[in-house]
């Protein structure tokens, strides 16, 4: 708010000071012609050092003084005084934000930005600060030309305003930034192949340019914030090698994923075939161990295996009889010749014994397909 009553204060003066000289001058014309109409030539040149003429002028002439002398630097300026009565020609010290006083008509102020400012080279129409291509071209060490398309962030050091005022004014852009970094690229591409300029080894290239022009910058007064390597641009054919490389590439690396996938496919089925193969093996080993027990589960095993159509069956323990089922044969619409006695009675003990606890004899029959029961 300070700043703002002061900047106020001080175009108040300079509007003031313009009209008041306006007037003045328009005054002092009438004064000068009403002598001349009244008295000739002769009165007119005295009128215009009388009283009324001198009082005014004189009040004129102190509000453009003040208007002069009182001099405001904004918060983002630094100012440099010229003036005459300095031995160099200017005060060695820049003023900065805040409102000041200087010897009117002897000394003039030159503001100069301290805030970042942004300069941009870059191959693309309307980008950077030249119209069409501004890159930078250069060429690398084995001769292959490239463009650099940069950004510099910098700003000018307030405590170096007076230097960069007497060796550059208001040149500095155009007489010191642009060619120290146009020069500087070209000589730290020159160090690289273009294979290195198009590697990781240009995250170096940007760094060491960043450093570089960061000492250059400082010994003539400006401080550099950033150095931006923005793009490089190849030359056609070496861009059209490098994508046809790419390509094959990653040809080859689709190949090596399929092939991987093959492999990861080929030793999952390994995997499986073996936990089978271990499942089989620890189900014939247990079913070992339980024969070891008891003889009787591989007859047990063999009546279970025996298909559904099976209409008869040759008891184990050398017992070669046919063991007939009579409701069996009366489902075929054939009578027994004879009651036959229970199956149980007929069959070894160790089946009898398996029998009453399951079911499964009962689907036995002692008749096979188109002959009779056997007594």
């Amino acid at each position: 708010m300070q700043y703002g009553n002061i900047t106020t204060l001080d175009s108040l003066l300079a509007v003031i000071a313009i009209v008041a000289s306006w007037l003045m001058a328009i005054y002092t014309v009438l004064m000068f012609g009403l002598a001349w109409r009244r008295g000739g030539l002769h009165l007119a040149v005295i009128r215009l050092f009388s009283f009324q003429v001198l009082v005014p002028l004189l009040l004129v002439v102190g509000i453009n003084m003040l208007s002069e002398a009182l001099v405001f630097v904004l918060p983002q300026q630094v100012a440099v005084t010229v003036s005459v009565l300095s031995p160099g020609g200017v005060r060695p010290e820049p003023m900065r934000a805040g409102l000041h006083w200087i010897v009117p008509f002897l000394e003039r102020e030159v503001y100069y930005p301290i805030y970042w400012q942004t300069y941009t080279m870059s191959g693309r129409p309307n980008e950077g600060a030249q119209l069409g291509d501004d890159s930078i071209r250069a060429r690398t060490s084995d001769g292959q030309e490239v463009r650099i398309d940069c950004s510099i962030i910098f700003r000018i050091n307030p405590e170096q305003a007076v230097a960069v005022h007497i060796h550059w004014q208001n040149r500095y852009i155009e007489d010191l930034i642009r060619p120290v970094v146009r020069g500087l690229v070209r000589t730290q591409v020159s160090q690289f192949t273009v294979r290195e300029v198009n590697s990781s080894v240009r995250k170096d290239l940007e760094a060491t340019l960043d450093r570089l022009l960061r000492e250059e910058f400082a010994e003539q007064g400006l401080i550099l914030d950033q150095f931006l390597l923005r793009d490089i641009t190849f030359m056609t054919e070496y861009a059209a090698a490098i994508e046809h490389k790419q390509i094959a590439l990653e040809g080859e690396e689709q190949k090596v994923h399929e092939a991987q996938q093959l492999r990861n496919l080929a030793k999952g089925r390994a995997d499986a075939i073996e936990i089978e193969a271990q499942a089989q093996a620890k189900a014939i080993e247990l079913f070992a161990e339980a024969l070891k027990r008891n003889p009787n589960v591989l007859t047990y095993q063999y009546i279970e295996k025996l298909a559904p159509n099976i209409r008869a069956m040759l008891v184990p323990n050398n017992a070669p009889l046919m063991l007939p089922l009579p409701y069996l044969e009366e489902q075929e619409g054939t009578k027994p010749s004879s009651p036959p006695g229970p199956v149980s009675s007929t069959l070894p003990r160790p089946l009898q014994e398996m029998r009453r606890g399951t079911n499964w004899m009962e689907q036995l029959t002692v008749q096979p397909e188109g002959g009779t029961a056997a007594q």
